[in-house]
Order: C-alpha cells, then structure tokens, then sequence
C-alpha cells in the first residue's frame, strides 16, 4: 500500500512521500492562483474551483483567501457559502451538504496525532523526525450554519439544520437541528426539524430558531 493510499483510508501514513508533496504543493500553488483572481471574476473562481475541488454543486460561492491541503477531499453540496478566510485542512475527506453557510476564518481539521509524546515521530536512523499522522474525516450535513472563527476538529459530524455559535471549538459531533455553542461547544437550544415550504417549491426550510445574530 502506498502511502497516498494509506492517507485516503486513514491509516497513519508519512506525509513527506514525493507523491504526497507533489499533491501538497499544487495545492498550495492553486490556492495562492484562486485567491488572486478579481474578486468580481465568479465564472473563473468557478471553474478553478471545479478543476481542483473534489466536488462542486450548483451556486457556490467561496470568497478569497481560501485556504487547503489538497483540495481533491473536498466536496461542497449545492448553495454553500465559505466566508473569506476560511481553512479546509483537507488530509481526509470534508464534505459540506447542500445550502450551508461557513462565516470568515472557519477552520476545519482532518489530521490526527498519537497523544504521547514519544509516541508522536518516527526516529530515522540518520537522526532525523517525522511526525505520525493519520486522517479523520468531518463531515456537515444540510442548512447547517457554522459561525465565523469556529475550529471543527477531525472525526465530527454536524448534522442538518444546525447553528454553530462563532467562535466554537467542535469536538464531538452535533446531532440534527441542535443550536450550540462554545469551548468545548454544547448544545443550547434545538431548532424545529426542517419543514417543506410552498414559498420555496417544495425545499426544505427552516422553521424557525434562535435569532441569528445573537450568536453568529
């Protein structure tokens, strides 16, 4: 097994493989391409975003700096919105459902380490480190919204219909329809589940909820 491939299946891999700093550094090149473009450009933000993204749907916008690992793990649902400054450390796979929103400088995290110290490097017998990691997917469900400067950690699960207070640190995953917030976040509050608007032909929308402002 290679170690690109050990990555992509989350076993602890070496991330100084030439395969994997090739990707790593493309990406990088690309991110500092996109977040160069006129702010104005959207078809060339678009289609830069389908070539390198792992998936993109209908209507989504990414507003510049847009920052990530390597791009391919990425998959963005129909109608999201990613706020400026915005981090997707992309080692494992980050997918982000249909219709939501990330405010500015949201940061979302795949890469695990062991806890031990001594655990933590490889000891080359030239007498150089390297640090062991593996990889924990995230992933955000539906209508979801996700307040600015919130750090999501590796392995969480948001679900639909969801409010992320700004400035959250997510380490356990969030069920449907909770309002929550904090370090370390807690649930609130619940929203009423998703209902089917005539307003919307059919689409889901929500209910109602706590007053955005109040915690975004």
């Amino acid at each position: 097994m290679t170690e690109l491939e050990k990555k992509q299946k989350g076993k602890i891999y070496d991330a100084r493989d030439p395969e994997i700093r090739i990707q790593y550094n493309r990406a990088k090149d690309w991110a500092k391409t996109y977040n160069s473009l006129p702010a104005a450009d959207m078809q060339a933000k678009d289609r830069i975003l389908r070539l390198f993204l792992g998936s993109v749907g209908r209507n989504v916008r990414v507003n510049q700096p847009f920052f990530i690992d390597y791009g391919y793990n990425i998959s963005l649902g129909d109608n999201c919105f990613i706020n400026m400054n915005c981090t997707l450390l992309d080692a494992g796979s980050i997918s982000i459902g249909d219709n939501t929103l990330l405010g500015p400088d949201v940061k979302i995290y795949t890469s695990c380490h062991p806890l031990d110290g001594s655990e933590r490097f490889w000891e080359e017998t030239e007498g150089t480190t390297a640090v062991k990691t593996w990889t924990n997917p995230v992933k955000i469900g539906r209508y979801t919204w996700i307040g600015g400067g919130t750090v999501i950690l590796p392995g969480v699960v948001i679900g639909d219909n969801v409010v992320i207070g700004a400035g959250s640190v997510v380490a356990e995953s969030v069920p449907d329809n909770a309002v929550a917030c904090g370090n370390p976040c807690r649930i609130l509050k619940w929203n009423p589940p998703l209902k089917r608007s005539e307003n919307q032909g059919g689409s889901p929308a929500a209910s109602g909820g706590m007053n955005g402002p109040d915690l975004i």
